[in-house]
């Protein structure tokens, strides 16, 4: 049986993430600051720990939690986020550090403190984000932020492969989430119109991606765009 860790586990992607992991029978543990408001569908066994992602000293206290109950980690996926919108000239320092940290310094100390309890053989997913890849006026530090991730990604292909470990990033595009519920429907009917599928994406099929791409045994270093289309256009840019 796998271990499976997932960061931001509570809702959204993340939340879609657990839920495939547990009904294939991996045992599941989750970080994020409070608990799932709401637990149906979850088996008993899936771990809740309380974490701070922006807290190095919260996120080791957390993986020798999972380390206790589960002993190594096969899969981790470092899905936590938070976005504050703004351009540079707009958006203010405490709105940028609190992306970094989350987004981008949050998934780094995870890898680092979880490298160690990693079983041969296992996964890091790291969740980013088509702004990561293009440019989205407005999203200044998000975009940075997961732009980072998939540097990120690709140096810890290179220094874990030597122990099988695969790291890989999978980059939705506008998905259904909290994150983007707060959007005006004059916004989130722009960004449809860019995405050659003419629809926004669901967490179930971000998550079924994520989980496929954690069991691909000869994949690593790899980015792998589950976005409707979206950065195969021009418009996406605009």
């Amino acid at each position: 049986m796998s271990t499976w860790l997932v960061t931001g586990g509570s809702r959204g992607i993340g939340r879609a993430v657990v839920e495939q992991a547990a009904a294939a029978g991996a045992d599941v543990a989750t970080f994020s600051r409070s608990p799932a408001a709401d637990r149906a569908g979850l088996p008993e066994r899936v771990l809740e720990v309380k974490t701070d992602v922006t807290d190095p000293e919260s996120i080791r206290r957390g993986v020798e939690t999972v380390r206790e109950q589960f002993g190594g980690i096969d899969v981790v996926v470092n899905s936590a986020g938070v976005h504050r919108g703004g351009r540079i000239d707009g958006i203010d320092r405490e709105s940028w550090d609190e992306v970094l940290a989350t987004n981008l310094t949050g998934a780094f100390e995870v890898c680092r403190a979880v490298t160690p309890v990693l079983r041969e053989g296992a996964a890091v997913v790291n969740v980013g984000a088509v702004v990561g890849l293009r440019g989205f006026p407005g999203d200044v530090a998000y975009g940075s932020a997961k732009a980072g991730l998939s540097g990120l990604t690709q140096v810890l292909a290179v220094e874990l492969a030597p122990r099988g470990i695969r790291v890989n990033l999978v980059v939705p595009g506008f998905v259904d989430t909290d994150m983007t519920a707060g959007l005006n429907e004059r916004a989130r009917q722009r960004v449809v119109d860019t995405i050659p599928f003419g629809r926004t994406g669901t967490a179930r099929e971000i998550a079924e991606v994520i989980v496929a791409v954690a069991r691909s045994t000869y994949m690593t270093g790899a980015t792998v765009p589950v976005d409707g289309g979206l950065l195969a256009t021009f418009g996406g840019g605009r």
